[in-house]
């Protein structure tokens, strides 16, 4: 079922199957057409809420784009689970999904049954990083969503898939180019000014699984592995043959990793 669902003061577009349920949180700057694989794989077992964050998709994109922040996108998804009656969810977030899995923990934790963080990092942007964003901002004001996207792909994805997998690539591209420019300059503008959620960590005490793309540059193993240390209990699975968008590039891998998880979660 699709709907538009009215939060706070934007409507969020949502997908919505049935069964337990999952919450899936789109990265940067995309929308959530990007678990469309999971949502055909995982549609008749669980039940998928998949919504666009405000900016994004076709969900409402106010503004300004000052107004954005992890915590708002947060805030988004806990008002959508009370329209929805929903209780606690299986959190699964991508890149920028992960950054607002982490702010949705520390805000509202007794909604979470469990948490997957693909492909993100619990590390706050560097300075470099942050005036990497704002450039960004201006680059989209000026030419919109479209002035990111050749540089951005080769680092969403690991050489073999923009060498053997076109039609995933020009699915991400097609993504990008179709975004609101006040929506991602939010995104960007969230993103610079998010917290530092390593310190959170050792205290999260739900069934987590960390998931990365063994080819991934901009969220290495290697992070993904201090970030899975850091959390009491939880399990790195490691994506063969993919980028920083394992769930797009190596779908059937990354689905029989979550399904092993998700059918060990109370």
């Amino acid at each position: 079922m699709d709907e538009m669902i009215g939060v706070s003061s934007v409507k969020l577009f949502v997908r919505e199957t049935a069964g337990k349920t999952l919450l899936f949180v789109h990265g940067f700057p995309l929308d959530h057409t990007m678990w469309k694989f999971q949502i055909d794989a995982l549609g008749r077992e669980y039940r998928i809420i998949a919504p666009d964050l405000r900016g994004l998709g076709a969900s409402d994109a106010p503004e300004p784009y000052t107004c954005y922040s992890m915590d708002a996108y947060a805030a988004d998804l806990r008002d959508l689970l009370d329209e929805l009656r929903v209780d606690r969810v299986v959190l699964i977030g991508l890149s920028m999904g992960g950054y607002i899995s982490f702010a949705f923990r520390r805000l509202f934790p007794e909604r979470i049954r469990a948490m997957v963080l693909v492909d993100t990092r619990a590390e706050p942007d560097s300075p470099e990083g942050i005036e990497g964003r704002m450039k960004a901002i201006e680059s989209v004001k000026a030419e919109g969503p479209k002035s990111l996207v050749e540089g951005m792909l080769p680092k969403l994805f690991a050489p073999s898939s923009l060498n053997e997998k076109p039609e995933v690539v020009q699915d991400v591209r097609a993504m990008i180019e179709r975004q609101s420019p006040v929506g991602v300059m939010g995104a960007l503008w969230a993103m610079a000014h998010r917290p530092d959620s390593r310190p959170d960590l050792p205290s999260i005490d739900v069934p987590t699984l960390v998931v990365v793309g063994e080819e991934d540059s901009l969220t290495p193993p290697s992070m993904a592995k201090e970030m899975a240390d850091s959390i009491p209990g939880a399990r790195l699975a490691v994506i063969p043959h993919a980028g920083h968008m394992s769930p797009m590039e190596s779908a059937a891998e990354f689905n029989e990793v979550l399904l092993e998880f998700l059918r060990s979660v109370p």
